[in-house]
Formats: C-alpha cells, structure tokens, sequence
C-alpha cells in the first residue's frame, strides 16, 4: 500500500458555486501521475477518517505542483475547502487507471460533464492531432478557457441556457454530430451510457471514465463495484482500482 504524503497547499480557492480548486505541492505524485488517475485526500476529522478520491485535473512537472477541481457536497469536502495556503493535508496518490492515449490517434473526441471536466485538462496536454471537446453543464461552467489554452475546440451545453445551447451535451453531440477516432469521456452514469450507444452506433472506440461513490479509493473494500463482461458471462471490477477509467466494451450499463 501507498504510504500517505503531507502535501502543502499552495491555493484553495472557489472558482464556481461549491466548485474549489486546490494546488499542492506534490512532486512524488507529480512524477507518476497520468490523465483519468485519482488522489485520496484525508480529512481526518473524527468520523470522517475515509479518503475524498478526487479527480487529477493538472500536473506540473516543473514546479512539482499538482491541481485537483472539486465540488463541496458533503462534510469532508467541506472542511477541505476551509483550508488555506501554507496547510498541509495527506493524501494518496496516484490512484487507479487512467486514459490510454495512442499517437497514431489523430481525431480526438472528449465528451465530459460536471465534475467530470476537470481530469480532461490533463488529458488535452497529452493528446495530438486535432481536439473537439464538448462540455454539459447545469450552469455555471468551469475549466472552458483552460482546455481552449491547450489548443481544444470547445462547445458548452448548459441547462439553464447560459452559456451555450440549452441542453445537455448529447443535445449539443446530436447536433454537431462529430466525428473521431477516439472518444474520452467522463461525467454522470446518465450521461455515459448515453455515450457509450452513441459510439457503439457510429463504432467509434471509447474511453469511459466512471464515476462511483468509493470509500477506501484502493480497492480493498468493494464498494464501487461496476458489472463488466467476462467471455461469456460477468464480473464486477473496482472502479477505483480497475478502473476508474474503462473501454466501452467492458462495461454492462443494464442490469
């Protein structure tokens, strides 16, 4: 098992409603991390001794610095988004299995929703070729300008109207109808399966980041299970230790 590493908060700070970002220095996750992993932070706080996973959004392997976006839903997230520049915090990391990026690709997809925005930064950075990323949002968008820095095409779906077509991000894909080699994906179940029959459809492969409700980030205690196919039958797989990110093909969406 990964030991626990006391990482210095550098920023905390809210960049939407209930949407922080936080800066670390961390320079031993840094050197390993990759798009689509996951980091444990603790809080530490009497019942609140399980790890908050959240997602990876930036590396910086110049500075040893390491930027996480998350959303204040519940106690834990709500002490760490207390904290302030010069706090520590331990943390584990990186966890689980992220995006398989191929440089033979050339046409590249990214489809994301939320909270599952923020790991597609990093991703962007790694892809060559030519980037369209579509984005679904209640309101309030985050990271749009930040992946448009890396060279992406962005278009926003937002469900109140603000910003962008009124819609989800299916709506804006059916309309747009794009095209690609590839396709990464991650946001709400919904959501997913709705990309995973749209690309089973046009037959384009798909990279699918789950996100499921963990409680040990590590495997050992089988809470965030996902039904997968196995030949003829099937097999649950740990999200956060098999995954979180799977090929479309693997994942059972009906039960």
């Amino acid at each position: 098992m990964m030991e626990k590493l006391q990482l210095k908060i550098r920023m905390n700070e809210e960049i939407a409603p209930k949407i922080y970002k936080i800066i670390f220095l961390a320079t031993e996750i840094v050197k390993k991390a990759k798009a689509g992993q996951f980091i444990n932070l603790y809080c530490n706080k009497g019942e609140l001794l399980l790890p908050r996973p959240i997602s990876i959004c930036e590396v910086n392997k110049k500075t040893g610095e390491i930027t996480l976006v998350y959303a204040v839903v519940g106690k834990g997230t709500e002490i760490i988004s207390t904290m302030k520049s010069g706090d520590t915090i331990e943390a584990i990391g990186p966890l689980g299995n992220g995006f398989s990026v191929d440089e033979e690709v050339k046409q590249h997809l990214i489809i994301a929703g939320g909270i599952g925005v923020p790991p597609m930064v990093e991703l962007v950075k790694f892809l060559k070729g030519n980037i369209t990323v579509y984005l679904g949002f209640r309101c309030n968008p985050i990271l749009v300008e930040t992946i448009k820095q890396y060279g992406a095409t962005v278009y926003v779906a937002t469900e109140d109207g603000s910003v962008g077509i009124k819609g989800n991000v299916m709506d804006l894909i059916n309309q747009h109808n794009p095209v690609a080699e590839m396709i990464y994906s991650c946001g709400p179940k919904p959501m997913l399966k709705a990309v995973a029959e749209w690309s089973e459809k046009l037959k384009i492969p798909a990279q699918l980041s789950l996100e499921e409700r963990m409680a040990c980030g590590i495997g050992a205690c089988l809470v965030c299970t996902c039904k997968t196919k196995k030949e003829q039958d099937w097999e649950n797989k740990r999200v956060c230790k098999d995954g979180p990110v799977f090929w479309r093909d693997e994942v059972i969406w009906h039960d």
